[in-house]
């Protein structure tokens, strides 16, 4: 990319990502769960929450493929691997029974955070599985084109990686959770709810580019050292 190129233009480059494009896909499938199976807050708080945890998984691939790419790595990638999946896990726990006192209390049972129990039965009522699908395919998108393809991985750092999804859930879910409570308040509008898939869609867009910002180097050439063997090893 030229560095006299236009910061308009730049921001043009971005909407023909393929992971951008699989971003907002993934985000416009739970309109059709507004539209057609009239879902109300609860189900999309939990489709986002559950997200979180997809977004954990892949955070944990990403600090493992650190590892593999990295020489003498990937002992100390394994390690914090293991930390982040304990801790993000527990936070992870704690935030779902959040959602589930604050939005579908009667889904909770008598424990004080959701099983897996309540969760699986909650997608199985609320046709779930296909938009959390959705949001798996999304996060993969991302993962092979910018991660591995893009050459991320060369540009990040095992302490950075593992921080990450923390500071998505904090700012994306402090604004959805503060939204969703509102919507209940005013009985669950349709409209409300596609506003707040807008804001969702707005905030994770948001998030992406600032993480490609970070990540991202157009300008540096592949490097055809140790690290390429990972991505072609027959070469």
């Amino acid at each position: 990319m030229d560095v006299a190129e236009t910061p308009r233009s730049a921001r043009a480059a971005d909407w023909h990502r393929p992971s951008v494009i699989a971003l907002l896909l993934a985000n416009a499938v739970p309109l059709v769960g507004v539209l057609m199976l009239h879902w109300e807050v609860f189900p999309l708080i939990l489709l986002f929450w559950l997200e979180n945890i997809v977004l954990g998984g892949f955070s944990a691939l990403k600090l493992l493929t650190l590892g593999l790419t990295r020489a003498g790595q990937l002992p100390a990638a394994v390690l914090l691997t293991a930390f982040f999946c304990a801790h993000y896990g527990i936070f992870c726990v704690v935030h779902g029974g959040f959602v589930f006192m604050l939005f579908g209390q009667e889904h909770l049972g008598s424990g004080p955070a959701p099983g897996l129990s309540a969760v699986t039965a909650v997608l199985g009522q609320k046709h779930l599985g296909w938009a959390l699908a959705g949001l798996v395919i999304s996060h993969g998108v991302s993962f092979v084109s910018n991660f591995l393809r893009a050459g991320e991985y060369r540009r990040a750092d095992l302490p950075r990686l593992m921080t990450q999804p923390y500071a998505r859930m904090v700012v994306l879910h402090v604004a959805l959770l503060a939204s969703g409570f509102i919507l209940v308040t005013l009985g669950s509008p349709q409209s409300g709810l596609i506003i707040l898939l807008a804001l969702k869609t707005i905030l994770d867009l948001r998030a992406h580019l600032r993480e490609r910002r970070k990540f991202g180097d157009p300008g540096m050439p592949p490097d055809q050292g140790d690290n390429d063997r990972f991505l072609h090893p027959r070469e």
